[in-house]
């Protein structure tokens, strides 16, 4: 697995063959990309969608990479941008506010054929699906990702005490769905 392989070494290899040095980068972060990006959208050919305008974003747009973020940041923020895009595009085809489009997939058959735990599983699913949209995506971040607090700012491009207190208030609302359902 390519899990190992430093940003740095994919950057050097880029430079010097290009599609040996993506094909590095694209086999590091695809799995991480693609769930993250599926916790958003919710349905496998939107994240797939997503996943393809993100990747070609990366492809085209790497050798302007300035390294002020790592490169796991900065592909997460495209990704979630693009997701976020993806997202809003569904709302407005569908004529559903995202609040009902997030009842939608807690009901739904679609909803369960993206989701394949047990009961426990699906109770924080679909208490996450309650959540005001910048919460779900900060907690799926932290607790999914487990990104840092830091990452998640630059990913997001928002300030860390306003993470922290957006994780807060989702784990309570959380905890609120749970112990009342």
């Amino acid at each position: 697995m390519k899990e190992d392989i430093t940003d740095h070494h994919i950057l050097e290899e880029y430079k010097t063959n290009r599609e040996n040095g993506f094909s590095l980068l694209f086999e590091k972060y695809h799995k991480k990309i693609y769930f993250h990006i599926r916790r958003i959208v919710i349905l496998h050919h939107d994240a797939d969608d997503v996943m393809q305008n993100t990747f070609i974003k990366v492809w085209n747009n790497l050798d302007g990479f300035r390294k002020e973020s790592s490169l796991y940041t900065w592909i997460y923020r495209i990704a979630t941008n693009e997701a976020i895009s993806m997202v809003k595009r569904r709302k407005n085809e569908s004529g559903l506010s995202l609040d009902n489009m997030s009842e939608y997939f807690m009901i739904s058959k679609e909803g369960d054929k993206w989701f394949d735990g047990d009961e426990a599983e699906r109770k924080l699913r679909n208490a996450i699906l309650k959540l005001p949209d910048k919460q779900k995506l900060v907690f799926n971040l932290k607790y999914y990702d487990d990104m840092k607090y830091e990452d998640m700012s630059r990913v997001l491009n928002t300030s860390v005490g306003a993470l922290k207190a957006s994780y807060h208030h989702a784990v309570k609302k959380i905890e609120d769905y749970l112990n009342s359902n």
